[in-house]
């Protein structure tokens, strides 16, 4: 039996479920995989796995520290090249460079983790940290490694990608932008290493109306996503005090937490919108199809992304979408026919875009009703064909057990 081991900086983890979604579709094809991941989650997961299933880096263990020096010491010849590459080559900072020594360790840690389970094969999704401790994995026990790339991890965060692009056996991406991104940046990587895999959501077999909920009360746009400054919800919440100067009628809700929450939680009270924007903290998935359903228009304001399954999930229940015109997302959102973009960072846009959307949803107007249905009709049609859950899973499975056959 084909055995991959399967590793996520942390798992499981709600705003992930891609990765469960890729295990448990290589499990149904008949592959033994040994999900691992690198931290147990801060918070429970709705995923259901029992902690035995998972295989954690975290806590670490002296004793397997020190089998893991000495597996390292007595195969120095198979991760020399890594080390050469930390040491000798490339401009990281020093700071840099010794975080990268200390993950050859833990890879050689997670590598004395996996001695015995007779792994074929080692995925890494994610090209952070995570992916420099698979690939040193991989090199200790003589085996191959592949990883997915998203859309931080390579664009923002893409520390030694040049050396886990070489390594691999092949890199798995969620857009057609990513791909080119990676060609062009890293023109040493074959061309057939780097395959587009797209994610995807469940569509709903019925859905409410644009303006089901009545157009006496106030507009309501929802965001989803971590509180992490990538996410850049500051412009959001700068935009919404724009509106409220406009003497617009609305509310925003903000569904996520994270790092960022005490500056924008201070951020709303300096622009004295407590009364129109809420930060609703983590919300459960279960909770996420009636705060969809409640909301006018989702909106999205990331200074870096995939293809966020927030915009699919959306689309997909007849919400219209505003988001900035960056990486992958025009692959989503076509402008004025499957939702609505702005130019990134720019403010005057964005808000132009949320009056037009504004003024689309509320106004009366048979063209405005007919021009708003015809966009989330199309917007839904194309999650359907194009970013469907159980399509792109099944393409992925297909995709994935080729690309490992290769010799």
């Amino acid at each position: 039996m084909l055995t991959v081991a399967y590793l996520a900086n942390t798992f499981p983890v709600a705003v992930e479920p891609y990765v469960n979604d890729e295990i448990q579709e290589l499990r149904r094809r008949g592959i033994r995989v040994i999900a691992g991941s690198f931290r147990r989650p801060a918070v429970e997961s709705p995923v259901q796995h029992h902690e035995h299933e998972i295989l954690y880096l975290q806590p670490l263990r002296i004793r397997t520290l020190l089998r893991a020096a000495a597996l390292a010491v007595t195969r120095w010849n198979r991760i020399s090249c890594l080390l050469r590459r930390i040491l000798t080559r490339g401009d990281e900072p020093a700071g840099r460079r010794w975080k990268a020594l200390m993950h050859t360790w833990l890879g050689a840690y997670y590598a004395v983790q996996l001695q015995g389970r007779e792994v074929d094969h080692i995925h890494v999704h994610h090209g952070y940290f995570g992916s420099w401790i698979g690939m040193a994995a991989a090199q200790l026990l003589g085996i191959h490694y592949s990883l997915t790339l998203h859309g931080s991890d390579l664009l923002t965060h893409g520390a030694y990608l040049d050396t886990k692009l070489e390594r691999c056996r092949f890199c798995i991406t969620i857009s057609e932008y990513n791909r080119r991104y990676i060609l062009q940046k890293f023109p040493a990587v074959e061309v057939g290493k780097v395959s587009v895999s797209r994610l995807g959501v469940t569509v709903p077999e019925r859905i409410e109306g644009v303006r089901d909920r009545g157009l006496e009360q106030s507009f309501r746009l929802l965001a989803v996503g971590r509180l992490h400054r990538v996410k850049n919800h500051a412009f959001l919440i700068r935009a919404c005090a724009q509106l409220r100067d406009a003497g617009l009628e609305f509310e925003c809700a903000i569904a996520g937490d994270g790092p960022e929450r005490s500056s924008l939680t201070r951020l709303i009270r300096k622009n004295q919108i407590e009364d129109r924007v809420t930060l609703l903290g983590h919300v459960a998935t279960s909770k996420m199809d009636a705060l969809y359903r409640h909301s006018d228009a989702v909106v999205l304001t990331s200074q870096s992304e995939g293809i966020p399954l927030v915009l699919m999930e959306a689309m997909a229940r007849g919400k219209p979408v505003l988001a900035p015109a960056i990486t992958g997302i025009p692959e989503l959102v076509t402008p004025g026919k499957t939702g609505f973009l702005y130019t990134p960072g720019e403010p005057g846009d964005f808000l132009e875009k949320l009056l037009l959307l504004y003024d689309l949803i509320r106004t009366a107007r048979v063209s405005a009703v007919a021009r708003l249905d015809w966009v989330v009709h199309a917007a839904r049609l194309h999650v359907l064909h194009n970013f469907s859950r159980r399509r792109n899973l099944t393409e992925f499975g297909d995709r994935f057990l080729e690309l490992i056959a290769v010799d």
